[in-house]
């Protein structure tokens, strides 16, 4: 029987949940998409035309953005092709996205200014501390992130759902349920 192979490919591993030790052979591609991306995000972050805007978000995410989206700049995202965005999807100002570890944002979503979807992270333990971890977030339909909310690796927003302002959320939350806090806890059920 033959072993199935392992991705090697560094971006893979990473969207795949591995956790990568800072000495891997490949880690310096990390470095080099990234700042081919702020190349890119320069020229958004510059922009006043909604279209301009989702033609470069359109090139970062390697995927086309629906003219149904609007994305208020600037927008800091430090690879961009593990990032999906759905139809009619609005981010405000001065979100950050890390999405080594990918990113969905489903339809209708609302995310408020300074909102962070950080889907990489490092390990607690001291020794392992410089490796790179990664947990996949997916927003899904009509959720509403308020401002200046943190959502973690691994995170899971269901579907009508929404994060109150300030909010770090460390746990999935529930479809129609809105949480808030730090760690964020459930609230309440819509």
């Amino acid at each position: 029987m033959k072993r199935e192979e392992q991705p090697t490919d560094i971006f893979e591993r990473l969207r795949n949940g591995e956790t990568v030790p800072s000495d891997d052979p490949e880690s310096y591609k990390l470095r080099e998409a990234s700042y081919a991306t702020k190349k890119l995000l320069i020229q958004m972050n510059n922009s006043s035309d909604p279209a301009a805007i989702r033609d470069l978000l359109s090139q970062i995410t390697a995927a086309e953005i629906d003219e149904s989206t609007a994305v208020f700049t600037p927008l800091y995202i430090n690879y961009g092709k593990n990032t999906k965005i759905g139809k009619n999807v609005f981010i405000n100002f001065d979100c950050t996205f890390l999405d080594l570890g990918g990113i969905t944002i489903e339809d209708n979503v609302l995310i408020a200014p300074k909102v962070s979807l950080l889907s990489e992270g490092h390990p607690v333990s001291p020794e392992n501390r410089q490796a790179l971890a990664t947990g996949h977030i997916h927003i899904k339909k009509n959720a509403w992130i308020g401002a200046n909310a943190t959502i973690l690796p691994g995170v899971t927003i269901g579907e009508n759902a929404i994060v109150a302002a300030g909010a770090v959320v460390s746990k999935d939350v529930p479809d129609n349920a809105i949480a808030g806090g730090i760690p964020a806890k459930i609230i309440k059920t819509i």
